[in-house]
């Protein structure tokens, strides 16, 4: 591989969806579309979380003067089960894209790592395979990938590289699409041989990196890169526990400039130091009835309460009214809750009008362990067609969306899932999110970045069961049962390990 002696053709696309298998939510064509759909050429010049290498490959290509060669970008909100017709076409159409291109000297994609569609458990381990096949043995294929995914076998035999965020809240997706090119670059200019080494930490958690002791954790993994020549990558796997599939786990991955056995060496060492904490990343959570009396007793807002488990984000339906019901038994004010999933409920406020008082019932319809619908008087504050919010450097679409006011309390329905990753996401609805004692968002903790800028005081609520966040306790039917927290010590000397 090597750009010394011609003008080299790159192939970027992007195709990506998180699915917790335990969603009731299915995705099909219409959610890609909703969320990100751009055909060749078309995406715009702001990164998704996931198509942040087709954006910074424009300006790499050009200052190289290189050819880069833009496929599709497909990205849908996180939910259940993928269509198997939707990823097949979205998956055809990229590699009849590609295979249109050819030849080509590199193939940079875009992708998440928790796509799961029906008859195929590892989407992305397919499309790379057939990638692979398309282009051959010599031809460069890498990828930058969401932590929230699964380091699957297929995949790592299929590509010459990965890089996944290191942050979550992942606010570095753009920097982490930065040094896939770099790694690329110097790998085309033949300065560099990527090889990765994995290591299986048999175990899966929850990695927040705004907190001790990820968060030093990761500054490690960066100044290891810094001042070690040998190593061009590091990334953690965080993998993701709602998704029920055979390889599930946290897993660390090393990317070394063929430097094989140095870096088996690194991933074991890397990954049996993040073993050797677990238990203690995970946030501190509370209940409804005590973040609710906590956030009402604070001496000043706003008081944020992240109904982390009803996560969008997380492939929840974002509906659950749990806090909700404990805002209103506690007669709270002066607090705005944002979002509740109900396009239906959506569509009445729409057809009422601004300044309307109507009869509304909404939430709570996806699945038990959510609470329960909410009835009331609801007076229609604002209505808001394709409404956005930021999201770092990117914009997440929430849908047609309405806010709503019900005995003292602002509440922004919404008809494209979307967790809340920005206070914009209420000015957008004409509600002042600094002005308020009480916010209450839908998130685990992609919020964190935005929201703690404004935030008296950031509470984390687990309310409810909408999603699998206990994987000692969760139903699963193909995940693996041989890493912790299902056993307490898998590296163990009893273990094989």
């Amino acid at each position: 591989m090597t750009a010394k002696t011609k003008t080299l053709r790159i192939f970027t696309a992007a195709l990506a969806t998180e699915t917790n298998t335990f969603s009731p939510i299915c995705i099909d064509r219409r959610a890609f579309e909703a969320s990100l759909y751009a055909s060749p050429g078309k995406h715009p010049e702001t990164p998704t979380l996931c198509t942040a290498p087709i954006t910074v490959g424009r300006r790499v290509a050009a200052e190289k003067g290189w050819i880069l060669i833009e496929g599709t970008a497909a990205w849908a909100d996180p939910a259940g089960l993928v269509n198997r017709r939707t990823y097949e076409d979205l998956r055809d159409e990229i590699l009849d894209q590609l295979r249109a291109a050819l030849p080509i000297d590199a193939v940079i994609l875009g992708l998440h790592g928790a796509m799961v569609a029906d008859g195929y458990e590892d989407t992305e381990g397919d499309l790379l395979q057939r990638v692979r096949e398309l282009v051959g043995p010599e031809v460069l294929v890498c990828a930058e990938l969401d932590p929230h995914s699964h380091l699957t076998n297929r995949r790592v035999a299929a590509a010459d590289f990965f890089v996944f965020f290191k942050e979550f809240p992942h606010t570095d997706f753009v920097e982490r699409a930065e040094d896939l090119w770099r790694v690329a670059v110097d790998t085309l200019e033949g300065r560099v041989t990527p090889v990765m080494s994995v290591f299986d930490c048999r175990m899966i958690d929850v990695f927040p990196t705004s907190r001790e002791p990820m968060r030093s954790f990761v500054d490690r993994l960066m100044q290891i890169e810094r001042h070690d020549a040998d190593v061009l990558s590091l990334s953690v796997v965080h993998g993701f526990m709602a998704g029920d599939v055979t390889e599930m786990g946290t897993k660390m991955l090393v990317v070394t400039n063929g430097k094989a056995e140095k870096g088996k060496a690194l991933a074991r060492e890397l990954g049996l130091e993040l073993f050797s904490r677990r238990g203690t990343y995970r946030m501190p959570e509370i209940d409804a009835h005590q973040a609710v009396a906590q956030a009402i007793a604070a001496p000043s807002g706003p008081v944020v309460i992240a109904d982390m488990w009803d996560n969008p984000g997380g492939g929840t339906a974002g509906d659950a009214t749990v806090v909700l019901e404990e805002l209103l038994a506690r007669k709270a004010t002066d607090t705005a809750v944002g979002t509740i999933w109900d396009p239906m409920a959506v569509q009445i406020c729409m057809a009422a009008g601004e300044g309307a008082e109507i009869p509304l019932r909404f939430g709570a319809k996806s699945a038990p362990g959510t609470g329960r619908p909410i009835d009331g008087i609801v007076k229609v504050i604002k209505l808001v067609r394709n409404a956005e919010m930021r999201f770092g450097e990117s914009i997440a679409p929430f849908g047609d969306a309405a806010h709503i006011r019900l005995r003292g309390i602002d509440i922004i329905l919404n008809t494209t899932r979307a967790q809340s990753f920005d206070p914009s996401l209420f000015s957008a609805m004409d509600i002042d999110p600094g002005s308020k004692k009480i916010l209450v968002i839908k998130s685990t903790n992609h919020f964190y970045a935005s929201f703690s800028k404004i935030a008296s005081e950031i509470l984390y609520c687990s309310a409810g069961t909408p999603y699998p966040n206990d994987p000692a306790k969760t139903p699963y039917r193909r995940a693996r049962r041989d890493i912790w927290p299902m056993i307490a010590d898998p590296h163990g000397p009893d273990q094989g390990v």
